[in-house]
């Protein structure tokens, strides 16, 4: 392989190459808890939570897990996704939500057929407390350790947002958690057969990161799934991005990457931002390797509209 290849996209392209390694070796969910010897869903889990979940999107409704595909899984509240992909040597929880959440993600984890106590590193889409408020807990619970890029590990360890987020007037203050290693943009974490790939994505906060890894299925399908994190440039009132040229640049830096993402299977921190409860319903395709482009480019067009509207109010 290229060793020109940027980091971002080395990763992705390696485990497509050893995707026929992979397949025997990732221990899809089902398998993995029948060994345990627990109670597990049927493969197609996913619909019964769109059903459980019809008219609630609070932080803490909670919801089912779910099985998104092979060994991916929603163990999320109805309002906030929570990823836990699972292997035979642990597994990998991607985001927890509120605090009070935390009790809610740990039973889907049990409910899904998993022990929590094998979770061994805990990830972050971005640092705002509706998606990481539950991690302190979430980590003294389980043991895992946390991994974030450098300016999201600043924030998560204060559990304070700094002023330079376009939301920090309103975003309150959440359990500080301490990080266990700090990631480059483009870097992967390991654990047994699972590769998950950071990619630094600051569109809705500076430490915004999205995360690629490959899922394979019983009968040897195999798809790229990308946890893109949140693309919307909202803030707080009184805040003006053309006031500060770095946070454009930060969301003009990001939103390429994310539509760029080696995306068969699209997840978002907001289940809503990509109408996951229509595709977990087979209502809309789960699969769509278009999805992330998609995704990006509808982002890029709310900040052209955001930016007019500031520019438009400046010169009234």
């Amino acid at each position: 392989m290229s060793r020109s290849l940027p980091p971002r996209l080395r990763a992705p392209l390696l485990a497509r190459l050893l995707a026929p390694l992979f397949v025997a070796a990732v221990i899809p969910a089902t398998a993995a808890a029948q060994e345990a010897g627990a109670a597990v869903p049927d493969a197609g889990t996913a619909p019964a939570w769109p059903v459980a979940c019809a008219g609630k999107d609070g932080w803490a409704d909670p919801g089912p897990p779910a099985r998104i595909f092979a060994n991916t899984w929603y163990v999320g509240t109805c309002g906030i996704s929570a990823i836990l992909i699972t292997g035979e040597e642990g597994h990998v929880l991607i985001d927890g939500g509120v605090a009070r959440a935390a009790p809610l993600v740990l039973a889907n984890i049990r409910s899904a057929g998993f022990d929590p106590q094998d979770v061994r590193w805990i990830l972050a889409s971005h640092e705002h407390l509706d998606h990481v408020g539950a991690l302190a807990a979430l980590k003294q619970a389980t043991g895992a350790k946390v991994a974030a890029l450098p300016v999201q590990k600043a924030v998560l360890e204060t559990g304070r947002t700094p002023p330079q987020d376009p939301q920090a007037a309103r975003i309150a203050p959440f359990d500080p958690v301490s990080v266990d290693r700090t990631l480059a943009d483009g870097e992967s974490l390991v654990v047994g057969r699972i590769v998950v790939t950071a990619h630094a994505t600051p569109v809705h906060a500076p430490g915004s990161t999205s995360w690629t890894w490959q899922a394979c299925s019983e009968d040897l399908v195999c798809r790229m799934v990308a946890y893109a994190d949140s693309a919307s440039t909202i803030s707080s009132d009184g805040y003006r991005f053309t006031d500060h040229p770095e946070r454009i640049a930060a969301v003009r830096q990001g939103l390429p990457v994310m539509a760029a993402l080696p995306c068969d299977i699209l997840l978002t921190p907001h289940s809503s931002a990509s109408a996951m409860m229509e595709r977990f319903a087979g209502r809309q395709p789960l699969v769509d390797a278009k999805a992330c482009g998609a995704y990006a480019e509808a982002a890029q067009e709310r900040f052209a509209a955001r930016l007019a509207q500031e520019a438009a109010e400046a010169g009234q």
